[in-house]
Order: C-alpha cells, then sequence, then structure tokens
C-alpha cells in the first residue's frame, strides 16, 4: 500500500492495557482471537500493511502475556495503573523523548480498522496542516460512546457519554478512538490533563478541547463504515465482529480471483496471500503468514499456519504448520506437517504420514502411514507403509539420510543416526541400525520359525 518512506516521521501508539472484564477472561482482551490472530495481531497486521516502521505499545493487565505475543519491531512501555486513556498515552513520553513527529494512536481491540482508512485520514491530517485527527463514525445508537462537539462544523472537543449534558446525547458523531497527532503538541497537552470528571480518568479525549483553546486546528476525518472501528467488550461482541471479519476477508479474496467455496466455513489470517485460481473448499483455516501460490487446492476442513504452497499444489484434509511445499505436490488426506517440513516438486504424501523437520527432495513419496522425523530423503525415494525414522533416544534428535531413488520396504525401522545410500533397498519389516551403502539391499529381520501342527495340538484338534 505505501512504503516506510511514505511515512518517515510517523510513530504508532497502541492501547493494549485493559484487562476487558466484560469477556470474564483470565485472558487479556486485546490476545482473544479471530481468525487465528489475536485482536492486537490484526491491528499490527494494518500497521505492517500501512509499512510504518515503527510502534510502541501500551501494556498492562497480563503485561508479560502481551509482551510475549508481539513481533520483535513492537516495543512496549507499562501502564501500571490504569487510571484512563491519556494517562496511558502519557507513559509514552520517555519513550518518544526525542521524536518530533505524527503519533497514529490505535485501540488494540479494533480488529478490522484497515490500512485504507488510516491512510486517508493521514491524508486529510497532512493536507489540513492539522495539530490532531480524530477518527469519527456515525451511529443511529450512539449510547456509551463519546460525542463530537462541533460548532459550525468545525470540531471543538469530546465529551464522554457519563459527562454528556442531554443535549450533548443526542450527538450521533462519535469518537472511534483513533488519533493522529502532532506529537510535540499532544505531548504540552497531555501534560495538561485532570481527572475531574465522572469517571475519575485522564482522559485522552480532553486534549482535543485543549488544543482548540490553544488555536490549533483539529479536525475530524468521518469514516462511513461504523463496523470497521467497532472494539470488543464482551464475548458476543467478539463472535459478531468475527462473522462480520470472516465475511470481509472472503468477499476480499474473491474479488482477487480466488474461489472461496464456503465463506462462512473459512478463515483467513490478516496476513495471508493466496494466488489466482486457487480453490479454497469448505471448512479450512488459513493462519498467520501463510502464503498460497496460484492454481493450487486446499481441501475441506484442512488447517494450514506459517506455511508456504507453491502453485498447482493440492492439500487433502490436512493439518501443516511452520512448512514449505513446492509446486505439483499433493498432502493428505490425513497428514501432518511441522517442525520446519520442506517438501520439493511434485513430492507425493499420502494418509496418515506425519513429516516433522525433514525435507523431501523432488518427486519422493511416502504414500501412508508413515513417521519421518529429522531426515533428509532423496528425490525420487519411495518410502513404504508404516516406515518410522526413530530419531529420538530421549535426550537428543538424530538425523537419518536417504539418498536418491532409495526404496524403503514397509514397516521399516530406521534408527538414527543412520544414512541410507542412492538407489539402496531395506526389505519390508526390517530394523536398520547400520548405515547402508549405494545400491544395497538391507535386511535386519529375526528368523522366521515354522511348527507344523503346533496350534492344531494346542486346541486339541487332531486331523
Amino acid at each position: 500500500m505505501s512504503s516506510p518512506a511514505d511515512h518517515p516521521e510517523v510513530t504508532v501508539v497502541v492501547l493494549a492495557a485493559g484487562k476487558g472484564t466484560r469477556m470474564r477472561s483470565q485472558l487479556p482482551k486485546v490476545l482473544h482471537q479471530i481468525a487465528g490472530e489475536s485482536l492486537l495481531g490484526h491491528v499490527l497486521a494494518t500497521v505492517e500493511r500501512m509499512e510504518i516502521p515503527r510502534a510502541i505499545a501500551i501494556v498492562g493487565h497480563g503485561a508479560n502475556l502481551v509482551r510475549a505475543s508481539l513481533p520483535a519491531w513492537v516495543s512496549t512501555v507499562e501502564q501500571r495503573e490504569q487510571l484512563g486513556t491519556g494517562h496511558a498515552v502519557q507513559q509514552v513520553v520517555p519513550a518518544l523523548a526525542d521524536f518530533d513527529g505524527d503519533v497514529l494512536i490505535l485501540s488494540g481491540d479494533v480488529p478490522l480498522l484497515s490500512a485504507e482508512t488510516l491512510t486517508a485520514m493521514r491524508s486529510a491530517h497532512r493536507d489540513a496542516g492539522a495539530a490532531l485527527t480524530l477518527l469519527t463514525t456515525e451511529l443511529s445508537n450512539p449510547t456509551g460512546y463519546g460525542r463530537i462537539v462541533r460548532e459550525s462544523g468545525i470540531v471543538q472537543g469530546i465529551v464522554e457519554q457519563k459527562d454528556a449534558s442531554a443535549a450533548q446525547r443526542e450527538i450521533t458523531e462519535i469518537n472511534a478512538g483513533v488519533y493522529l497527532a502532532d506529537w510535540s503538541k499532544l505531548k504540552a497537552a497531555l501534560a495538561t490533563l485532570s481527572n475531574s470528571n465522572a469517571q475519575g480518568e485522564y482522559y485522552l479525549t480532553d486534549t482535543v478541547a485543549r488544543l482548540v483553546d490553544q488555536g490549533e486546528v483539529v479536525i475530524g476525518y468521518v469514516t462511513p463504515d461504523p463496523t470497521e472501528v467497532s472494539g470488543i467488550n464482551t464475548r458476543a461482541e467478539l463472535v459478531a465482529l468475527a462473522a462480520e471479519y470472516q465475511k470481509r476477508r472472503a468477499d476480499y479474496w474473491l474479488a482477487q480471483g480466488v474461489t472461496i467455496e464456503s465463506p462462512s466455513t473459512t478463515w483467513i489470517g490478516p496476513r495471508v496471500s493466496i494466488g489466482e485460481d486457487t480453490v479454497i473448499e469448505q471448512g479450512v483455516a488459513l493462519y498467520g503468514m501463510t502464503r498460497i501460490g496460484a492454481e493450487s487446492r486446499v481441501g475441506a476442513f484442512s488447517r494450514l499456519q506459517n506455511v508456504e504452497l507453491g502453485n498447482h499444489v493440492e492439500i487433502r484434509q490436512s493439518d501443516l504448520e511452520d512448512s514449505r511445499v513446492d509446486e505439483g505436490t499433493t498432502i493428505g488426506p490425513f497428514a501432518r506437517l511441522r517442525g520446519g517440513a520442506d517438501l520439493g516438486r511434485n513430492v507425493r504424501i499420502g494418509n496418515f504420514v506425519e513429516v516433522k523437520g525433514s525435507r523431501f527432495g523432488d518427486g519422493a513419496k511416502a504414500a501412508h502411514l508413515a513417521y519421518l522425523g529429522d531426515a533428509t530423503i532423496g528425490s525420487k525415494a519411495n518410502i513404504g507403509a508404516g516406515t518410522i525414522t526413530c530419531n529420538y533416544d530421549g535426550t537428543r534428535k538424530h538425523p537419518t539420510t536417504i539418498g536418491d531413488g532409495a526404496f524403503i520396504g514397509s514397516n521399516s525401522t530406521l534408527v538414527a543416526p543412520l544414512t541410507i545410500g542412492s538407489h539402496a533397498y531395506t526389505a519390508a519389516g526390517s530394523t536398520i541400525v547400520s548405515d547402508v551403502p549405494e545400491g544395497a539391499l538391507a535386511l535386519g529381520r529375526a528368523k522366521q520359525a515354522v511348527k507344523e501342527g503346533w496350534a492344531l495340538q494346542r486346541k486339541g484338534i487332531t486331523k
């Protein structure tokens, strides 16, 4: 959408200190999830799309949990006492002591706010030469929200619901809780805040009237989409907004040339990308930094998180996480990839195969019922049903290397560390504990003994 050069002097501040009492949860409100991403994560994904390089999260309740959820590029300050939004932003002052630019203030529980709206708001702010720009919207029932007070169309201030007069409560333009401000001017206004109000808190909204009184330009940028700026305070609101998010993401990808067969059962996270002519079947969940190429198909009830798929890949009802799959490969049904699995081109991973931290060369296959962990498998190697790599000795993990064109017989047990050479074979039912040279056959079976008539004699059957 934009380049970092477009925002050389913008810092994002995200309010993420609240407990969210009405959620009735030990988890901080901003960590509740929609489409595999926390509410705070949705907000930060929007910041990423704007390519603003610096963000500060104000943490408080569950501070350590919130910090642990943040990417490395987001720093934090702590609001130890929750004394209002103005008090929260005051905590940022030391961190921005040498900063001289604009601050974009966002709420960590508003997941649908778009980069497009924020970019347009910034343009309006710049064009007006404003000290502060508010994001506002119109509501038919504005109960509970701060009202935008205007005179002759010019913003004069914001009055909170509990402090509003009867006439002010009739105002339908409300504060969306998003601010873009000249930091030096906002910082001066923050220093003047008082908690002489119905809630005994330091309101960030009071800075609006302070700046107006000083003759500064304050404008309101109105979004026509109230849902976009909806916050979440209860689980019912979380579910309702999640459904709206789900619909909007499906609509977006449909417009990009992706077939979403069942939008109401499909979840696509905010950081996911999908190529043209890909088909997403019902019940699919695409989370995290998942990247899907063109002309691929993700089968019903599959889950992908932080997965990269090439073009022409087919996934059939499987679970993939932290893995990469090259073009032309088919997976499933009921397969699992995890822990850095890396599959080359035209690989076949069949039903009930688990691949963990392993690399498959082009054209290799494991058609069914196998566990392959910490292995390197050469191109066109064939892994028979029931094969397992015994990669863990109770203390450490060990590697298995299988060469190009090797054939691993069914029910082979490969005890790592182990190397099986190119074009080597292992006989079905073998336990392999020593390296196998290129082109060799390895057998590791116990000797079979047959006792004629033993079963009949045991059962007392004469013949």
